[in-house]
């Protein structure tokens, strides 16, 4: 079964264009991934610090890879999550 995950992001202030930086890594790298079937991150127009990301996986195993990446450890946890106010993740299943 399919599982997606909604990722909100809102950059401290004075860091939102290193985040849109490094999330144009994150997505090249994620799209890679075996079992990545959509990943795509929006940023909002009416606040430049808050983005949202939209991710897809074939399954709860692919999910668990891409946690387990090199990029995302890297990229995510090491580089990003240091640059923001607030992160909030939901992992939902298809109805």
């Amino acid at each position: 079964m399919a599982i997606y995950v909604v990722a909100r992001w809102r950059a401290k202030d004075g860091e939102d264009e290193r985040v849109a930086s490094l999330l144009s890594q994150i997505v090249a790298a994620s799209r890679a991934e075996p079992g990545c079937l959509e990943y795509r991150a929006v940023r909002a127009r009416e606040d430049q610090r808050a983005f949202v990301l939209f991710e897809g996986y074939a399954d709860e195993a692919a999910l668990a890879a891409h946690r387990e990446s090199a990029h995302f450890r890297t990229l995510v946890l090491g580089q990003v999550v240091p640059l923001l106010d607030e992160r909030d993740v939901t992992v939902c299943t298809a109805l």
